[in-house]
Order: C-alpha cells, then structure tokens, then sequence
C-alpha cells in the first residue's frame, strides 16, 4: 500500500492549516456574554372619542429573563407625573391600583374619577399633548383624534383560507369600505366577541386605495395571544356570537408604530429575517405609543 505524499506547496499547506484549525474549533466550547441594556419606559396610552385618557407605563424586560406574573407586575413604574392636554384645558393623570386576582395587580393612570371638574374626554379633531416625568426625566409625545369614517357594510361569509383544524361552522368577517378622497387616512380595527374585550387586529393605509371604494375586505378576530391556545380558529367568529367591530381612524405616527410593530411580530424567530426598530412616537428614548383614536363601533350577529 502507497503511503500518501503532502504536497509541500506552500499554499496548499497553509490551507490545510486553516482546515485543521477550523474543525479544531469546532470542538471547543464558545461562550458569549449578551450584555443587558439599561431598562427602557414603555408608554401605552391612548385618547378616544367619548373615552377619557389613560396611560400604562412600565420598563422594559431582559430578553432572557425569567417572565412570570410576578415579574410582569414589577415592571409596572409607580409615582410619575402624567398630564393630558388639549390645547386648552390640562389634566393630570392620578395612579390606580386594578387586583386581578391569582395574587396580582395592574396599575393604570387615567382621570381622577373623584374631581369631576377636571375630566377630560377625547373629541375628534383635537390634538392631544401628553407628558411623562419620570425619576426627572421628561418624555412627551402629540397626537390627534381624526375624524372617522366607518365601513359601508358588515356581514359574515366562508372564510377565504380554509384549514382543517378549522370547524365548518367558523365564519369570517367581511366589510365593504369607500375611503375619503383625502389622501393620509389610516385605519386600525379592534373587535369584540360577546362579552370580551377589545382586541387589536388588522391595519390599513389609503396609500394604494385613496377615495376608493374597496369591496369584500376580509378581516380577522383580535384575540389574548398571550394565552397558549389554537390562534387558527380565534381569527374567526361563530353562529350567536354577537360582534364588536371598532373601526379607528389614526395619525401617522400611530400608524408607524403599529405597522413597525405587526412587521417585528412577523420576523419573530425568523434567522433569516432583517432587524426591525419599532418605530414609537414618544420622545427622549421612551418605547411605545400614544395614540388617538377615532373610532365608530359597528355591532352585529353572526347567524
């Protein structure tokens, strides 16, 4: 038997150098330290026609961190200076405590319920201005009421994507909808079912369809995604139940965040995807959104 002979260009040798040394390598364990960026505000607030303000505020949590609804409840920031105004009146938003039972608790600011001259409720084509001080740190952020215009019609139909894990009973949501002739109108849609509460779902921008009238658009039920449940048969809704449709007119800026944020949802645990920055409308570094809401409720059952 020949014994093989290595080649002794220099080239090749170095080559082989790289290889051994690549799966060498391979064998050896690699451990990395993922810092932990200093904890963020977190803004949910919003104004809607007929309803008055509120704010949830919170930090953010370490992308491995432990979550629990213990955790959850820590994340809740406590003592900060909130105020709404409308150009003309400005109130202050007071801190309540809401006990959801399983030994936890959820805090809000809204209007102070106990000084009903001081109450402010949202109108269309107002401006809102909030303002956020906390640990003396300032975060505002503006946004508006626009006026709505709802859907023309509501019924229910087949739905268009048929799945076998879906009943045969399952219905899907089907609007007709004439968008004004004014070009920057953006819709975000929330719906009900019986007795739950509003649940966000879909988005839309006039930017293809302005002043159109958009026939047979299919929508899909808002549900808890934090529960671990079958997702397919909860975007559709069932003969008796009785339907919320929440129909908002929004500003850009809230648009940008929810579509940012419907775009990062998606990418979610895809390698391969490209990073998305959800775009907030908060100053000053804050996350979130504060958004303003015009919105047209339209109710229905489903036969």
């Amino acid at each position: 038997m020949k014994r093989a002979k290595i080649n002794n260009n220099p080239v090749a040798i170095i080559i082989a150098i790289i290889c051994i040394s690549f799966f060498v390598s391979c064998q050896k364990e690699v451990h990395i330290n993922l810092a932990t960026g200093p904890p963020q505000v977190v803004v949910q607030g919003a104004v809607e026609t007929g309803l008055p303000p509120y704010v949830i505020l919170t930090s953010t949590i370490g992308f491995f961190s432990n979550i629990t609804l213990a955790t959850l409840e820590n994340s809740f920031l406590h003592g900060a200076t909130i105020t709404v105004s409308d150009g003309t009146n400005t109130v202050p938003l007071k801190e309540y405590t809401i006990d959801t039972g399983n030994n936890n608790k959820f805090y809000i600011y809204s209007v102070d319920t106990a000084n009903l001259g001081n109450i402010m409720i949202g109108q269309v084509g107002k401006f809102y201005t909030l303002s956020v001080t906390y640990n003396k740190v300032t975060y505002t952020s503006v946004t508006k009421i626009p006026n709505p215009k709802g859907v023309d019609t509501m019924w229910f139909g087949t739905p268009i994507f048929q799945s076998d894990k879906l009943s045969d009973s399952a219905k899907q949501l089907f609007v007709n909808y004439t968008d004004p002739d004014t070009p920057g109108n953006y819709v975000k849609y929330f719906t009900r079912r019986n007795s739950e509460p509003y649940y966000p779902s879909g988005l839309y921008s006039d930017q293809a369809v302005n002043g159109l009238h958009v026939p047979d658009i299919g929508l899909y039920a808002g549900y808890d995604n934090t529960i671990n449940v079958n997702g397919d048969s909860l975007r559709y809704f069932y003969p008796g139940d009785t339907v919320y449709l929440k129909w908002c007119e929004i500003d850009y800026g809230v648009y940008n965040f929810w579509n940012t944020l419907a775009f990062a949802g998606s990418a979610d645990g895809n390698p391969f995807s490209s990073p998305i920055n959800i775009q907030s409308n908060m100053t000053n570094g804050a996350l979130g959104v504060w958004a303003g809401y015009g919105s047209i409720i339209t109710r229905k059952v489903v036969n």
